[in-house]
């Protein structure tokens, strides 16, 4: 059984705060294109089991990445803040945002085949490529595509 804390953060310039209910100890990178981009290296990513709040919504800029995912970000400082999956409403914060980061595992990492080979983490993870994670987790009408 994953032992879960209830976790707070906020962007850079503190106009936007969030609340994760139920934060489990594992995280995970993801090393995808996007990813990359959005956040200018892996997105380590946490996944909550609860309810995530926030306040400073005025200030939350959301960018349509996919047919089912949105990504979040401050309007004023840039921060990368959150993946959004829509139809579950699951939201998958930015570890970087958080703040407190003590006390997670590494524990997985996605999208390894795009992975740039300039880096590489010590830590022993589960390791998943593009089209296992498309496998396990893309919509049922098989458009495994990401925009």
């Amino acid at each position: 059984m994953t032992t879960t804390h209830k976790k707070s953060g906020r962007c850079l310039c503190g106009a936007v705060h969030f609340t994760v209910e139920k934060a489990p100890e594992n995280i995970n990178v993801c090393h995808c294109e996007m990813c990359r981009r959005w956040s200018s290296g892996p997105f380590f990513a946490l996944h909550g089991e609860g309810p995530v709040t926030f306040e400073g919504d005025e200030y939350i800029e959301r960018y349509k990445s996919s047919e089912w995912a949105e990504r979040g970000f401050c309007r004023v400082c840039g921060t990368s803040l959150f993946y959004r999956i829509v139809e579950s409403d699951q939201y998958i914060v930015s570890v970087g945002a958080l703040d407190d980061q003590a006390g997670f595992v590494l524990d997985s990492e996605i999208f390894i085949d795009e992975k740039p080979p300039f880096y590489a983490f010590a830590n022993k993870t589960a390791k998943m490529t593009g089209p296992e994670v498309f496998a396990l987790f893309a919509p049922p009408d098989g458009d495994d595509t990401p925009e």
